[in-house]
């Protein structure tokens, strides 16, 4: 797709694995889970891919050398939205859509981020945030719509209400948007919360208040969302990749 770009955030270090390993440089079932991403996103037939990266840069950026994708590096960690605003010189001369997932998410599949790309264009949308919803929202940003259905904001859970702590359909991370659009908003993105860091999520309502549509559109498997950000979940990850692949 000549009017897709790519956007793999991996510049995290991942504190709760216990390890010194960029944490998408994890094995499941013998390759790092930035590899089955990778993999996963080019089956989309790109324009380009850029990976961000940060925490231990130079082991991933030798690791995949020879990989069809450019690097973009975050040098210092201070979230989602600076991670991306890294990637605005690379796609300086880039007009379509922009495709962002995490390094983490090893089983979202191809079909999936397929599905989410001909909504957003269906739509006309500026954005568009693949959801899920999961039995307890646990530690993912909620999602506040409106009556039409249209994204109103995402709230992190560490600056959500209680009410909104009880909605259950949750952020998984994984945008389209129209690359204009976003890097737009990107500059209007302030770190005025508890982690005093630039949110991706901010975009949302930053666009909203320009005017501009914005979706969500809820996956049918909210297992293929899952990120890993400890050695359970590592497990429970690889358990359920041997799984499918058993049955495939």
């Amino acid at each position: 797709m000549n009017d897709l770009a790519v956007v793999v955030l991996a510049a995290g270090r991942g504190v709760r694995m216990r390890s010194d390993l960029p944490k998408v440089f994890h094995q499941v079932l013998g390759e790092p889970m930035l590899t089955h991403v990778l993999k996963t996103v080019g089956r989309l037939d790109p324009a380009k891919i850029l990976v961000v990266v940060g925490h231990q840069r130079e082991m991933l950026m030798d690791h995949y050398r020879e990989w069809p994708v450019e690097f973009v590096v975050q040098a210092e960690q201070k979230g989602t939205g600076h991670a991306v605003m890294q990637a605005g010189p690379g796609l300086k001369d880039f007009l379509g859509t922009v495709l962002v997932v995490a390094g983490d998410v090893p089983l979202l599949s191809a079909e999936t981020m397929r599905k989410l790309l001909d909504f957003h264009r269906k739509n006309r949308a500026a954005a568009t945030d693949l959801t899920a919803e999961l039995p307890d929202g646990g530690n993912y940003g909620r999602i506040v719509r409106q009556a039409g259905g249209e994204l109103l904001k995402i709230v992190e859970k560490k600056d959500a209400s209680p009410e909104e702590l009880a909605i259950r359909e949750i952020n998984t991370g994984t945008f389209a948007f129209d690359k204009e659009a976003l890097f737009a908003a990107l500059t209007e993105v302030r770190s005025e919360n508890v982690q005093k860091e630039y949110y991706l999520t901010d975009t949302i309502e930053i666009l909203r208040r320009q005017g501009k549509k914005v979706f969500a559109f809820q996956t049918s498997d909210p297992a293929e969302t899952l990120g890993v950000n400890t050695r359970d979940e590592l497990a429970e990850i690889e358990k359920l990749l041997r799984q499918r692949r058993e049955v495939v």
